[in-house]
């Protein structure tokens, strides 16, 4: 008969043993579990407001920069048709405001939906509080009785805007002077036509100028 040898292994030659969680795991848990009780919430930043806040919209007239200084007031409702021109406005306001121009879109709420609200034909005049900052003596005296001169629905000319400035020969100065209005729309330079009744340039292009009035005229 032939001998059957039995061997035992060694504990080190044994399998794993089936244990339960070694103290020290369940300490780690423990002390995890109690930090995560004390995550603070995720809030986002409040930032404070710049100097000047401005975003860009695209409307239904062509793209357009909005701005606003620090004490609310629109300073800037201009067309900017590319990168190049958004840019030299946004130049255009580090110079003549303030360095500190940053892109806050929540900033200009009202002042994008009452556009909104006046290019979709909802609404009829801005309540929006302004500031001629961006211009020239002369052009805050054209532009401040811009309103005054010409209702809504109702057009008029340089030459007419001239004279109620008693600067009766100054009809293409008022022009330049219109050409230049950093508040297109808000302040409707876009009502001012020649002479002939023809019109003439505008910032945003003939067909802006074009639908505004058109906009406007309807009952």
């Amino acid at each position: 008969m032939s001998e059957h040898t039995v061997s035992e292994q060694s504990p080190s030659e044994q399998g794993p043993s089936e244990q339960g969680p070694s103290e020290q795991s369940v300490a780690e848990h423990a002390v995890a579990a109690r930090l995560s009780a004390f995550a603070p919430p995720m809030m986002r930043p409040n930032l404070p407001l710049s100097d000047v806040s401005y975003v860009v919209e695209d409307t239904a007239i062509g793209r357009m920069l909005l701005a606003r200084n620090s004490s609310g007031a629109l300073i800037a409702s201009a067309f900017v048709r590319d990168v190049d021109a958004e840019d030299a406005w946004l130049q255009r306001l580090a110079r003549q405001v303030s360095p500190r121009v940053l892109r806050a879109p929540s900033a200009l709420d009202v002042a994008r939906r009452e556009l909104d609200a006046y290019l979709g034909g909802r609404r009829r005049a801005f309540d929006l509080p302004t500031d001629l900052v961006l211009a020239t003596p002369f052009q805050q005296i054209v532009l401040g009785r811009l309103v005054d001169a010409v209702a809504y629905g109702h057009r008029t000319t340089y030459g007419a805007i001239a004279k109620d400035i008693e600067r009766p020969t100054a009809s293409r100065a008022v022009g330049a002077a219109l050409g230049a209005n950093p508040l297109c729309v808000v302040l409707p330079c876009h009502r001012v036509v020649a002479s002939s009744g023809a019109l003439t340039g505008y910032a945003g292009g003939l067909a802006a100028k074009e639908y505004l009035l058109a906009l406007e005229s309807s009952p």
